[in-house]
């Protein structure tokens, strides 16, 4: 069988070095060089001639910097002739952009995506896409991970006595509805308005969540906004406190400075699909780098990557209390 190689960028070297680490094999040197005129160039420092490359990358902030430095790798290991190139992407930011809103607008999930199979990527492994129509934008297999089991495991063992999840919006109802049936318990939802980039209004709340505690899921914090938002409408329904569980933890502008100072929240967890923030020595971190290397070893083998959700994914079976591997 062929071998697997594992090559990461710089956007989250931590999480590449995990997942390998719980693969059994190592990762492999890069080179990445910036020329006097600020191009970039890769070098892979591993041989990968008919070799499964998987290369990690999340695309995390200098954004279009990792994205460079990830369309460079996929290039260079097409020109060394692997057998197959994954782009493994525990965060796929461009996601957001998913549709043509306005006028005279990139949708920029689409562009993103034929640029990596344009570069040289035989299929993508992500997690938790801010959209699921983004999914649709490639044109190579995409393995489409969630974390709603590994964040579940966090709560289990705890007192889930009169407790609530609640989406921040209707659109992740479903991944809310989902998480709570792993738990036993209700769900309740957002109905929330964008203004902005980082200003939200959540006019309603739909679901009893009067004198309950909350388990407030979202997919993704970038500013805290609608986090925010969300919490101070539940207290006004009376909803006594609540801990706040995301899958993609960017915590960018002043999102650390609002979740540490709000009174009603009592933990924040995230994963690590990006890397930690720094001044957020509270933040709780449950790792997906198991799930991703279980990913890649069913890819190279040619096993069901779904089966890996059994139990937490109700169109593959019931809830169940733990992931299969």
């Amino acid at each position: 069988m062929r071998e697997i190689v594992v090559f990461s960028g710089s956007a989250h070297s931590g999480l590449a070095e995990q997942i390998c680490a719980d693969l059994g094999v190592d990762l492999s040197p890069v080179e990445i060089h910036r020329f006097s005129n600020d191009c970039l160039q890769v070098q892979l420092q591993v041989n990968c001639r008919q070799r499964d490359v998987y290369i990690v990358q999340p695309l995390v902030p200098p954004t279009q910097e990792h994205l460079m430095e990830l369309l460079l790798m996929i290039d260079a290991a097409r020109g060394a002739s692997a057998a197959q190139i994954t782009a493994v992407m525990p965060h796929y930011a461009y996601a957001r952009s998913d549709k043509k809103d306005a006028s005279r607008i990139s949708i920029g999930g689409r562009l993103v995506a034929d640029l990596l199979v344009a570069a040289g990527a035989d299929r993508v492994l992500t997690m938790a896409l801010h959209a699921p129509q983004v999914h649709g934008f490639f044109s190579v297999p995409v393995d489409h991970l969630t974390a709603i089991g590994v964040l579940a495991d966090h709560f289990r063992g705890t007192d889930l006595t009169n407790t609530v999840v609640v989406s921040p919006d209707l659109g992740n109802a479903k991944t809310a509805t989902q998480f709570a049936r792993l738990l036993g318990l209700p769900v309740a939802a957002g109905s929330k308005q964008r203004l902005a980039d980082d200003r939200v209004v959540i006019d309603a709340i739909v679901g009893d969540v009067a004198g309950k505690k909350a388990i407030v899921l979202d997919d993704e914090i970038a500013t805290g906004g609608s986090i925010i938002e969300l919490l101070d409408r539940l207290k006004d329904l009376g909803c006594t406190q609540a801990a706040v569980a995301c899958t993609h933890g960017l915590f960018a502008g002043k999102a650390v400075e609002r979740l540490r100072s709000h009174p009603s929240i009592t933990e924040v967890l995230s994963t690590d699909t990006v890397p930690r923030p720094d001044g957020f020595p509270e933040l709780q971190v449950s790792s997906v780098s198991k799930l991703f290397a279980a990913a890649i070893q069913r890819i190279h083998d040619g096993e069901s990557v779904s089966s890996l959700f059994d139990g937490v994914d109700p169109t593959h079976a019931p809830p169940q209390p733990k992931l299969p591997f």
